[in-house]
């Protein structure tokens, strides 16, 4: 991805407000873009599991997450075989018995899913549903084609995204090393012991009330530090 991409989309982002809003308005963009498409959703699988990074307005709720609980549907296989999916009628379709009966219900009568090559994820795909049989049959093309460019703008939005969480993965960290380094030197200052023998004890007690480590020092901290806390409980 050129240096030119990245800034316009990163421009993009601060405008929208955040990722949120721009994957939602690369679905929206995908509707319109995409002939017979009536909604589009991202399947992404993170941690394990396949979650909708966005959905285009008007998509039902349910219509991927029925997919993911049974394991089965043309965004799953999609996102885990990388190949593409393609259900012209689904009324006539047997693939996918459980999830066709949902999506019928659902007023969805074709759908297409097209795999993505998301860096640092296993499987992704972006799904556009039409509502008339065959509706997508002459999108192929422009859907395959909106894949391609919105991969950029996906492996963007996820980028940034780990950039935060691993920012605020190191500020957790922070706060927990300094909440669990003050209950050390309040047991020094208290029990007369060293910084070893205080970090054992911390560690047994938090073993045996089965309270995480840094919660244990965070209750120790705030009764040293006001010390009236437990009476007006």
């Amino acid at each position: 991805m050129s240096s030119e991409t990245s800034d316009t989309l990163d421009q993009a982002m601060v405008r929208s407000s955040g990722l949120d809003t721009l994957l939602r308005d690369l679905t929206d963009r995908a509707v319109r873009e995409v002939p017979g498409a009536a909604a589009c959703s991202i399947t992404v699988r993170r941690a394990g599991r396949l979650l909708t990074l966005a959905g285009s307005d008007g998509l039902p709720s349910g219509l991927d997450q029925r997919q993911y609980e049974n394991d089965s549907g043309p965004c799953v296989e999609a996102a885990e075989t990388g190949e593409e999916q393609y259900a012209p009628d689904l009324v006539e379709d047997s693939r996918w018995p459980s999830y066709t009966s949902y999506a019928l219900s659902e007023g969805v009568r074709c759908v297409l899913a097209v795999p993505l090559a998301v860096e640092g994820e296993t499987g992704a795909a972006i799904n556009f549903y039409g509502v008339r049989a065959d509706a997508l049959g002459t999108g192929r093309d422009a859907a395959r084609t909106f894949a391609a460019r919105a991969r950029d703008a996906i492996d963007v939005a996820l980028h940034i995204e780990r950039q935060r969480q691993s920012a605020a993965d190191v500020r957790t960290a922070l706060l927990s090393r300094s909440v669990i380094d003050q209950a050390i030197g309040i047991l020094m200052a208290r029990d007369r012991i060293d910084a070893g023998l205080a970090l054992e004890r911390l560690r047994r007690a938090s073993q045996n009330r089965n309270v995480k480590l840094r919660d244990l020092c965070g209750q120790l901290v705030a009764r040293v530090s006001d010390p009236d806390s437990d009476r007006r409980k």
